[in-house]
């Protein structure tokens, strides 16, 4: 994946999350979870793309 794709990716991911903090009335504990699982799935995602651990495809949950 090219790096302008991945900043570009990483960039509309923090508008995304910026707009639904600023404009999106929710209850602030909703708003931090949101925001911790969003930080957790990019991160398992730049994990994978720069090759650190397996295709996500192959991850699996439960039986």
């Amino acid at each position: 994946m090219p790096l302008i794709q991945l900043v570009l990716v990483l960039v509309v991911v923090g508008v995304i999350l910026w707009v639904i903090n600023s404009y999106i009335p929710m209850q602030s504990t909703i708003k931090k979870i949101l925001n911790v699982v969003v930080v957790i799935v990019v991160i398992i995602w730049l994990l994978s793309v720069f090759g650190l651990i397996g295709n996500l495809s192959t991850i699996r949950i439960g039986k």
